[in-house]
């Protein structure tokens, strides 16, 4: 067999390499001996427009950069879930306290009453017996010192309170002044989560469907309402007003719903309730999740609150001589 004549030159291990040249984003660099930031203009138009170039490709596909920020991402089953970083949470807006905050503001004080500390407020304590039926409801507030840089708000103590299924509010309307349901304190953990158990409000005349909330920094500080350092309200979102309010015992709220807006609200009408629209999770046999983050700025001054004068609005029965208001709160207040 004849076989092929051998290569000749330098042995492989003899074969001088090419240096390789310095790159930077897969380009080589004109002056590779210098700084990057002394590759001259040329190179650093090219660096701009690839930055651009990136810009827009996160521009086209919102999706991407909200991932990357912890936005919304889509769950199997083509749902949307949302995630949302107790740092990005904005400071909760002051509301009004309303007329029938039952903290000593206006009139009755349930804050002082043995027991106002619970999770679970469908039913009245102390002397009171009533429990408010309604679809089962677990609200959910997570608290954030903006102060802080966002930390969880813990040991902080928040006071709820919302109307039932018919409207009214207990302390207040007719047929339920004895009663106290619907109103509770919960002190934050240390995530600065408080939870309760409850049922979905109605949608009265005047109101877009809402729970109110006060933010104290501790709980002794409750018995004094002039302690609070933040006082607001949950929106609640519409598709799930329409579920809930197609159920028994709700019958009134269709048409109030069908009324008002969110966006026309007297309350929430200033921003479209952007930090204060829940997000809520179940269904009406096992009840719904409503949840909400709040941030807390503790270096500002409250500015909601109680209303001005006796806290009544102009029109309300009671606004003159400071009577409690009956029945379930008349159109056009700010409860």
């Amino acid at each position: 067999m004849t076989r092929a004549p051998r290569a000749t030159g330098p042995h492989p291990s003899t074969v001088p390499t090419a240096p390789v040249a310095p790159t930077y984003q897969g380009r080589a660099l004109p002056r590779p001996e210098d700084e990057l930031v002394d590759q001259g203009l040329a190179f650093d138009v090219g660096t701009l427009l690839a930055r651009r170039r990136m810009l827009g490709v996160l521009a086209a596909a919102p999706g991407l950069a909200l991932a990357a920020c912890g936005g919304t991402t889509a769950s199997p089953g083509g749902s949307t879930a949302s995630s949302t970083t107790a740092s990005g949470t904005g400071e909760i807006p002051d509301e009004t306290a309303g007329p029938y905050p039952g903290d000593g503001s206006n009139g009755p004080d349930v804050l002082e009453e043995s027991g106002i500390v619970r999770d679970d407020i469908r039913s009245s304590f102390g002397e009171a017996t009533g429990t408010a039926e309604g679809v089962p409801m677990t609200l959910e507030l997570n608290l954030v010192d903006i102060a802080d840089g966002g930390a969880p708000m813990a040991g902080a103590a928040v006071y709820v309170w919302h109307c039932d299924r018919e409207g009214r509010y207990s302390m207040y309307s007719d047929g339920i002044t004895e009663e106290n349901y619907l109103r509770g304190v919960q002190v934050s953990d240390v995530d600065g989560l408080v939870r309760f158990t409850s049922i979905f409000p109605a949608c009265y005349s005047g109101r877009w469907p809402h729970i109110h909330f006060e933010v104290y920094p501790d709980e002794a500080a409750i018995v004094d309402a002039s302690g609070v350092i933040a006082t607001s309200q949950v929106a609640l979102p519409e598709d799930v007003c329409h579920e809930v309010y197609a159920q028994d015992g709700y019958a009134a709220s269709v048409d109030t719903l069908a009324q008002v807006s969110l966006t026309d609200d007297n309350v929430f009408g200033d921003d479209g309730g952007a930090l204060q629209l829940a997000t809520v999770s179940g269904d009406v046999t096992s009840g719904y999740t409503v949840s909400l983050p709040v941030g807390v700025d503790t270096t500002t001054t409250p500015t909601g609150g109680q209303l001005a004068g006796d806290g009544m609005p102009s029109g309300v029965p009671g606004s003159s001589g400071g009577t409690r208001p009956s029945g379930p709160p008349p159109s056009g207040t700010r409860p």
